[in-house]
C-alpha cells in the first residue's frame, strides 16, 4: 500500500511492517499505540522504525492512518480517570461522620 508520511511516499505492507518490528522492544506507551503481533508499540516508535525518519518529522496521525489501512489495531489516547470531587455539603457531612446525601 502506498502512503505518504512526512511528505515522503512509502510502499508499506503488513508483512513488511511485521518484519521491521521483529526484535524491537516496545517502549512505554503514553499516547496513541499500535498493536503489532502481540505487542503494543507507541505510534511514533513504529513510524521511526518503518520510515527510518526522526520522530519529529511526522505526526502520529499519519502513522495511525497508515497502520489502520494495513489492518493493524490502533488505539487512541488513554482516557483519564474520572475523579469525583465532593461538594462542600458532602465534605462537611463526611467530616461529621454522617452519610452524605447523593
Amino acid at each position: 500500500m502506498r502512503c505518504v508520511i512526512a511528505r515522503f511516499p512509502f510502499d508499506l505492507t503488513k508483512s513488511g511492517v511485521l518484519e521491521s518490528m521483529k526484535g524491537i522492544k516496545p517502549e512505554q506507551v503514553f499516547s496513541e499505540s499500535v498493536i503489532i503481533g502481540r505487542r503494543t508499540y507507541p505510534v511514533k516508535q513504529v513510524g521511526q522504525v518503518v520510515t527510518r525518519q526522526d520522530r519529529r518529522d511526522f505526526s502520529a496521525g499519519e502513522v495511525l492512518r497508515a497502520m489502520t489501512q494495513l489492518g493493524f489495531t490502533c488505539r487512541g489516547l488513554p482516557q483519564a480517570a474520572t475523579i469525583r470531587v465532593p461538594n462542600p455539603f458532602q465534605q462537611a457531612s463526611a467530616m461529621l461522620g454522617a452519610p452524605a446525601a447523593a
